[in-house]
């Protein structure tokens, strides 16, 4: 079909199935749709929390990707979701953007968001647990009242209007109807203070669950620590070992490097009427080399293939002069295809290629485990855990870097079908880049804080697990005379079973005062593997556990359920970022992110740093308080009221009785 029919449509008229078309200029999605034609540039911020714009290509037409069966979990990064925002698109002349309806309505992501704000999860909260079971017994007592208050005035013959107000007026007096409203009272108040200092609350009910927290759980990077990271150094690889570290990257010997054009090809970004604009790390890293990147215009897509790659080069002061007499080797590189990271794999990758060489490079960047596993053994240096160890164990983020040389018969378009796993194979080891992440200046204090109060504090990240140790401890977290023991757990493998290993991070003290001072520290991968072949340890594990490392989005929400489970209520604060499941399930989550995602945490602070639990808590104890009190109130007046209506239409009716009596008595008398 040479023409395509085009139909402007009401977005509520979608349905999936449907194919739509994203204008040039962006939208905000009102359904999910899979890209299948072009790219787009997205804010998910109303999703994730995180305003780093993320990139989404179109879904794969061939390969072995292409053939599986799609889903929406394992393709997320061809996605786009209703209610994000797409910033712009990458379309070429004659070309549209085109995206497939999948779901629409409640049914999509932002759907379940509202579901659950519309209909949250009932808190189970003692208090309103003990009232209700309270006021079941007042009603019990005030309908044996009512019986006996109706029986005795059936044998007084007392007329009928009156029986019925006088019983009716034992039962509201003995149920208190102004109870709901008087134990609101204090969470009103508190709401409003909560307010003055700048936390705002979305479920009021949860601010008397604050009153009970006994341990909260931290996000590390932008919650306990500053959000920018500051390129400290790189460290690179030569003749198979580490070169001494150095402070810049941007030096006019490196420009021809594969180190410098890694950090300059491996990244996310995009620039936004003009501005380069992604993920902070990427931001830092690809500055660090002082290069430009350079995306296609229209113009040049109708000159060139369409798939025209965004271009990197160096500056022209920092290219040696013998390169600049050649301008086919002045080191301009096209990024051919990008593979974005994925928090599951801890990694991303590029397929680049250098202008006027006839093969491609894949160059790879992500966690120094990961990397080092997917490199030739023989270009991982023989002290690269020992180095790794020593910048992590000072709290620096490290990140590596890899690179290898396709095979030069692999053309532009199948590059663009090879899977994954094909590109980040049999790679070399390139070095470290190492980042710095200070500690916000208000942790510490907060933290001392809630440790006098008796308050347990945990840290739940998806770092490295000694920097994240590392950062436990310059916080307070752990204190200095404190061991830290890893657990580490392997999963079955070639007729082995799963196994659990334990070791400190440092040689322990052998003295029986120290012997209870110990936290446990677990990483993802361990977490995973002891609560499917362990699960008798998990809850014995957790509660002697401080830092849990390399954690991914839904086992930060298995911690918190876990932690649920064994009588903790649970406080959990993060920027937002792959926080939000944790935030939705804790019994009282704090966002510390103003964005769209604060919808999904019952309370956000405009104050970016964890000063705002402290005010929660107590304000939460205020207002438990004020509800104790208010409730012992309305139930004791309750109770004095029917006593004494109780007893004195008691006294009335026996000394109605005893009148009776003695009338009759006197009437026999006289008869006699």
């Amino acid at each position: 079909i040479s023409a395509i029919y085009i139909e402007e449509a009401m977005s509520t008229e979608l349905v999936p199935g449907d194919v739509v078309i994203i204008p040039v200029n962006g939208m905000i999605m009102p359904c999910d749709a899979v890209l299948i034609h072009g790219t787009c540039i997205v804010n998910e911020s109303m999703l994730t929390g995180e305003s780093v714009p993320v990139t989404k290509t179109s879904l794969p037409s061939l390969g072995e990707e292409a053939a599986r069966r799609y889903n929406m979990e394992e393709h997320k990064r061809y996605t786009l979701f209703c209610g994000t925002h797409v910033i712009q698109t990458r379309f070429y002349t004659g070309e549209l953007v085109k995206a497939v309806v999948v779901r629409t309505g409640f049914s999509t992501e932002k759907g379940h968001l509202v579901r659950s704000i519309l209909y949250p999860k009932p808190t189970d909260f003692k208090l309103y647990r003990d009232a209700y079971l309270f006021l079941l017994c007042l009603v019990g007592v005030a309908g044996i009242g009512f019986i006996y208050t109706i029986v005795l005035s059936i044998m007084n013959k007392v007329p009928a209007k009156t029986i019925i107000i006088e019983s009716l007026d034992i039962i509201t007096i003995t149920v208190p109807p102004a109870l709901p409203a008087a134990m609101t009272a204090g969470i009103v108040y508190a709401q409003r203070r909560l307010k003055r200092v700048g936390i705002f609350c979305i479920s009021p009910q949860r601010i008397n669950m604050c009153g009970q927290l006994n341990l909260v759980c931290f996000d590390k990077t932008g919650t306990l620590t500053e959000d920018g990271l500051d390129l400290w150094g790189i460290q690179r690889i030569e003749d198979g070992s580490f070169s001494p570290p150095e402070s810049e990257a941007a030096k006019e010997s490196l420009v021809n490097s594969a180190f410098v054009a890694c950090m300059a090809t491996c990244h996310s970004l995009t620039k936004i009427e003009g501005e380069l604009s992604g993920d902070p790390l990427d931001l830092k890293m690809f500055s660090a080399t002082g290069w430009i990147l350079e995306e296609p215009t229209e113009e040049e897509t109708a000159l060139h293939n369409p798939i025209m790659p965004t271009v990197v080069r160096p500056p022209k002061h920092a290219i040696p002069e013998a390169s600049q007499s050649n301008p086919l080797t002045q080191n301009m590189i096209g990024i051919v295809r990008q593979f974005p990271f994925s928090s599951a794999l801890q990694r991303m990758s590029v397929v680049v290629r250098r202008l006027g060489e006839r093969h491609m490079d894949a160059y790879l960047k992500g966690a120094p485990e990961i990397v080092a596993n997917l490199c030739k053994q023989h270009t991982v240096p023989q002290s690269f855990t020992e180095t790794l160890e020593t910048y992590t164990r000072q709290g620096f983020r490290v990140i590596a870097l890899a690179h290898r040389q396709l095979e030069s018969k692999l053309s532009w378009h199948k590059v663009q079908s090879l899977s994954r796993d094909l590109i980040e194979t049999n790679m070399e080891f390139l070095g470290l880049i190492i980042m710095q992440n200070k500690i916000k200046q208000e942790t510490a204090g907060v933290l001392c804080e809630l440790r006098k109060a008796n308050i347990r504090t945990l840290m739940v990240t998806g770092d490295n697990m000694l920097t994240a140790i590392s950062v436990a401890r310059d916080c307070g977290m752990v204190r200095a005379h404190e061991k830290v023991i890893i657990a580490d757990a392997v999963p079955p493998k070639d007729f082995q079973s799963a196994s659990i290993t334990w070791h400190y991070t440092e040689n322990p003290l052998t003295h029986p005062c120290f012997s209870r001072l110990y936290h446990f520290a677990v990483s993802g991968r361990a977490f995973a593997v002891i609560t499917e072949h362990f699960p008798h340890l998990v809850q014995k594990l957790v509660l002697r556990a401080t830092v849990f490392a390399r954690m991914a989005p839904d086992q930060k929400t298995q911690l918190v359920e876990v932690l649920q489970s064994i009588d903790y209520t649970v406080g959990m604060c993060g920027d937002g970022a792959n926080d939000c499941g944790a935030l939705k399930r804790a019994h009282s989550g704090i966002s510390l992110s103003e964005l769209e995602a604060s919808v999904a945490s019952p309370f956000t602070s405009s104050t970016s740093n964890i000063s705002c639990v402290p005010n929660l808590i107590r304000e939460g104890r205020a207002a438990l308080i004020t509800s104790f009190c208010v409730f012992k109130f309305m139930a004791l007046y309750s109770i004095i009221q029917y006593l004494s209506v109780t007893l004195l239409y008691s006294v009335n009716t026996t000394f109605s009785l005893i009148l009776t009596l003695h009338s009759t008595l006197c009437c026999l008398s006289h008869t006699e």
